[in-house]
Order: C-alpha cells, then sequence, then structure tokens
C-alpha cells in the first residue's frame, strides 16, 4: 500500500511526451522542400520565357502575360484557404493532392496548343501551388521541436527566397537552349519523386487527425460564401497589382471595377469570418490571430520582406538589360551570387535564432537591407557588373537574417492546431507583398522616367547654346558636316535623337534611383516596428509551443 501511495505523485506530474514523427525530421523537412522550391521556382521561371510563348502559340505580348497573371491570382485564392481545406481531408492527403495536381497541370501546361488551354492550366498549376508552401511550413513547425525550428525555417527559405532569384536565368537558359515547353516539363519527375517521398515519410499530427475525424462526424460543412468572397477579393487585388500599370491603374474602367469589387468582397469577408466565429463555426480565415501582437507585426514584417525581395529581384535584372546592355543570362549572373550569400547565411541564421532575441536579427537584417540600398544609389551608367554583383550580395546577407526570425516569431505562442493558419497568412503575406513590389517598380519606373524626361528636355531648345553645340560636335560622326545651322541639314537628326537617346537613359536611371530610396526609407522605418514586439525568449527544449 505504501509503495503504490509512494508512485502516486510521479504518476501525476507525469505528462505526456509530445508528438514526433517516426521518420527522420531532415528527411521530412527536404522532402516538402523539394515541392516548395519547384513551385516558388515556377512563379517566376516563366517570365523570360513570355515572347516565345507568345510567337510560338500565335498571341500577342500583352495576351501572354495572363500566362503569368492567371497563375498568382489562382494562387492568392489558395493560399489563405489551405488551412481552412486541411481541417477536412488532413494535411498530408491535402499536400499531396497539391503536388498531384502541380504535376499534371504543368504537364498539361507543357502540351497547350493554344493560349486560352494555356491560361486554364496555368489557373490549375496556381491552384496546386498555392497550398505547397503553408502546408511546408505547417509541416515543419510541427515536425521539428521549438528549439529546432530554426533550423528548419533556415533550410524553407533557401527554397522561397533562393527560388524566385535564379528562376529567370534558369528560364532563360531552357528557353534558348531548349524550348519553352520544357520550363513546365521539369516539374513533372520533381512533382514524382516528391509525392513517393511525401506518402513514404510525411504523417499527420494527432491534433489534424482529430479535426479530420470531427469534422467528419459533424458532415461536410464547406463555407461557400466565404470562400467565393475570399477568391473575388484576392483574386481581383491580384489581377489590379499585375494589370495596374499597363492599363494606367484608376484611369481604365476595368481596374476601378476590380478595385470596387475587392475592397467590398474583402470587407464583407472580414465582416462574415467575424460571424462564423460568433456562431462557432470554423473560420476561412483565422482573424484571431492577429490579437497577437506577436503575429500581427511579423504579418506586416513578411509583407515587407517580400516587398523587398521581389521588388528589387525585378529592379535590378531590368536595369542592367535596359541600360546597360546585359542579356537575359547575364543579367540572371548578377543577381544569382545573391542567391549563393543567402544558402551560406541561413544555417548561420538558423545557429544563431536559438541564441539570440530574433528581434535583434530582424533589425539587423533590416539595417543590411537599408544600408545596401543607400550604396545602391551609387548605381550610375557606368557601373560595373562586378560592383552591382556585390552590392546584391550585401543586400542577399541582411535578406537572410529577416525570414527565419519572423516566421519564428510568427509561431510565437500559437497552439498547434493553429499551425496551419498560421502559415497560410505569411505565405500570403510574403506573396501579396511580392505583388506589390513588383506593381510599384514597375509603375515607378514608367512615371519617374517621365517626370525625369520633362525636365530635361525643357533644355534641349535652339536657346540653350550647350545643346546647340553638343549637336554641332556630332553632326560629322553622323555624315554631317559643321557649316550652317548646326541643327539642320546632314546628320543633324541623327546628333539630336542620339542626344535624346542618352538623355532617356539618364532619365531611366534616376527613377531607378528613386526607387530605391523609397526602398531605403521603407525598410529603415520597419526597425523601430520591430521593437514594439517585445522581448522574446529563445526557444528551448521539446514542448510544444502553446
Amino acid at each position: 500500500m505504501a509503495t503504490a501511495t509512494a508512485s502516486l505523485p510521479e504518476q501525476t506530474i507525469s505528462a505526456p511526451a509530445p508528438w514526433r514523427p517516426r521518420a527522420n525530421p531532415w528527411a521530412i523537412a527536404l522532402t516538402v522542400t523539394l515541392a516548395t522550391f519547384m513551385e516558388v521556382l515556377d512563379s517566376s521561371i516563366a517570365n523570360v520565357a513570355l515572347p516565345h510563348i507568345a510567337g510560338s502559340l500565335g498571341a500577342s505580348q500583352d495576351e501572354a502575360t495572363w500566362v503569368l497573371t492567371s497563375y498568382l491570382v489562382s494562387n492568392a485564392v489558395i493560399l489563405p484557404a489551405s488551412a481552412y481545406l486541411t481541417t477536412f481531408i488532413g494535411r498530408k492527403k491535402f499536400y499531396m493532392i497539391c503536388v498531384v495536381l502541380f504535376g499534371i497541370s504543368s504537364m498539361m501546361c507543357g502540351l497547350a496548343p493554344s493560349l486560352p488551354i494555356l491560361i486554364f492550366c496555368r489557373v490549375l498549376q496556381g491552384a496546386g501551388g498555392g497550398g505547397l508552401a503553408p502546408s511546408e511550413q505547417a509541416i515543419l513547425a510541427d515536425t521539428f521541436t521549438p528549439k529546432q525550428r530554426g533550423q528548419a525555417f533556415a533550410l524553407y527559405g533557401l527554397a522561397v527566397v533562393c527560388a524566385p532569384a535564379i528562376g529567370p536565368s534558369l528560364g532563360g537558359w531552357i528557353t534558348d537552349n531548349y524550348n519553352w515547353r520544357w520550363i513546365f516539363f521539369i516539374n513533372v519527375p520533381i512533382a514524382i519523386v516528391s509525392l513517393f517521398l511525401t506518402n513514404r515519410l510525411v504523417e499527420d499530427p494527432p491534433h489534424i487527425v482529430k479535426q479530420v475525424k470531427q469534422a467528419a462526424r459533424e458532415g461536410l460543412k464547406l463555407d461557400f460564401l466565404g470562400f467565393g468572397l475570399l477568391a473575388t477579393g484576392f483574386g481581383s487585388l491580384e489581377f489590379i497589382l499585375d494589370k495596374g500599370q499597363e492599363d494606367d491603374w484608376f484611369g481604365s474602367h476595368v481596374i476601378v471595377f476590380f478595385t470596387v469589387l475587392c475592397v467590398i468582397s474583402l470587407i464583407t469577408l472580414i465582416v462574415w469570418e467575424l460571424y462564423q466565429l460568433k456562431i462557432k463555426n470554423r473560420p476561412i480565415l483565422n482573424l484571431t490571430l492577429f490579437k497577437r501582437k506577436t503575429f500581427a507585426i511579423p504579418f506586416v514584417l513578411m509583407f515587407v520582406l517580400g516587398f523587398s525581395l521581389y521588388g528589387t529581384t525585378v529592379l535590378i535584372p531590368q536595369m542592367v538589360q535596359t541600360l546597360l546592355g546585359y542579356t537575359a543570362e547575364l543579367a540572371g549572373f548578377v543577381i544569382s551570387p545573391g542567391g549563393i550569400c543567402i544558402m551560406l547565411m541561413m544555417p548561420v541564421v538558423g545557429f544563431l535564432i536559438g541564441k539570440v532575441d530574433p528581434r535583434y536579427l530582424i533589425c539587423g537584417g533590416f539595417f543590411i537591407l537599408s544600408t545596401s540600398m543607400i550604396v545602391m544609389m551609387t548605381f550610375s551608367l557606368d557601373s560595373s557588373f562586378k560592383y552591382i554583383m556585390w552590392v546584391r550580395v550585401y543586400q542577399a546577407s541582411g535578406l537572410a537574417f529577416l525570414f527565419i526570425p519572423i516566421n519564428t516569431i510568427s509561431y510565437s505562442g500559437v497552439p498547434q492546431s493553429q499551425n496551419n493558419d498560421v502559415a497560410g497568412l505569411t505565405n500570403l503575406a510574403r506573396n501579396i507583398g511580392g505583388s506589390v513590389g513588383t506593381a510599384f517598380v514597375a509603375t515607378m519606373l514608367a512615371r519617374g522616367t517621365q517626370k525625369h524626361e520633362s525636365y530635361m528636355i525643357r533644355d534641349l531648345t535652339a536657346g540653350n547654346q550647350a545643346f546647340v553645340d553638343k549637336v554641332k560636335s556630332l553632326k560629322g560622326a553622323f555624315g554631317g558636316h559643321g557649316g550652317g545651322n548646326p541643327l539642320t541639314g546632314p546628320g543633324a537628326h541623327t546628333a539630336q535623337a542620339f542626344i535624346y537617346q542618352q538623355m532617356h537613359r539618364q532619365s531611366s536611371m534616376l527613377a531607378y534611383l528613386d526607387i530605391i530610396s523609397i526602398f531605403v526609407v521603407f525598410c529603415a522605418c520597419m526597425i523601430p516596428i520591430v521593437l514594439a514586439i517585445g522581448k522574446i525568449k529563445p526557444p528551448s527544449g521539446d514542448a510544444p509551443m502553446h
């Protein structure tokens, strides 16, 4: 009797061990990262192939851009809904369905005989791809202990940050040496390998199994209104960002219509989701997460990360191609070393996340990002390949200090059952941020170039002696002679056209520098916002975060 009594306190204080997968966690991490890398790569690899796609399918360049837009719209719809869909069918099954859909639609894209069919296949591909990244992130959060999450997110970060950097170079090389259809065909074997490994290694944790069983008992109650509002709102937003500059923003009735539709849909969605919470139904978007400072602020930071990453990834290659005469492949090589830098830095940051307050790492990342863009403001039409490349490497080192700590803080204090919701919303923030950054660069470049040109062209008149002397000195090089009126006669028009061309290049260069200066201010303003999160202790132990 005494023995039994003595053993009672020990039984009372003992707690069940936290769930851990049977397979090696790092094998699981590599498996799910493979498909996500494939999906993120595909979001940028098709950009450089658009002229080839348009020519091959008998479409205009503007029509061919729907190959990109359709993918982004579909992707934006599925990203926030992935956690909701997981509730009904389980995370592993949902993830595998996404891999199958992505692989089959990739094959269909490569075989598409016309542009409308290709666009339809890209919609399916975007739907499949949209569920991969948030599912992988949630799988990593459940598979690894809080102390190991930083290292796991380092591997995930390699896929998300490096893929957009190497996508244009790889897409250009494949298109130039083979055929644009192969940028889609290469996804098929990767999807097959990913599917096989996922089936063997990945498993759902108990809380996911419990959710699925509960959903099965209660019956399938899909929130069709919520999903419709979600699709309309985020689909319209992505369309606006992608087509805004092309259609002159609010000068277009189409853009105005989709803007009104987007605002109404998203406001109605928020009201509807809050009502679902009130009547205790499972909402598509878990808005209660925004009550947490440790989620709301990282959500904003992830948006800024996407804005900076995708914005500068578009800006630098475009600048060196249009102003410095680089080929698409050489432009890719300018930013590729930055991807290598991130690969080298990610494990270091993954190690530091368990030793240092993640807020300080994020502040350091934004400081490096801001100072690197200050250095970028020294770019000119005479900048060398080596100089631009090393500045990009310095910038990339700052990006490496952002992704892992932001993700780590996002999961701080969140119950395991909400990991899918966190993953879906943070990935949505990064993707929308990337779309905003890309649209911002395109718009500011077009408007900024026009502004600087209007200032410069005012001085190109017969009353400006410096302009007259310059035309006179160039006439001889273009087959004219120095006699008579300097602004007329053989070679004069060619000389003036040459001067205008140089002025246009200078105007574009100034517009690029204006964009970079705005990036500097935007990133620097994030530092005090990071500190507003409050002190966060480095994760330790094996206990799940609640």
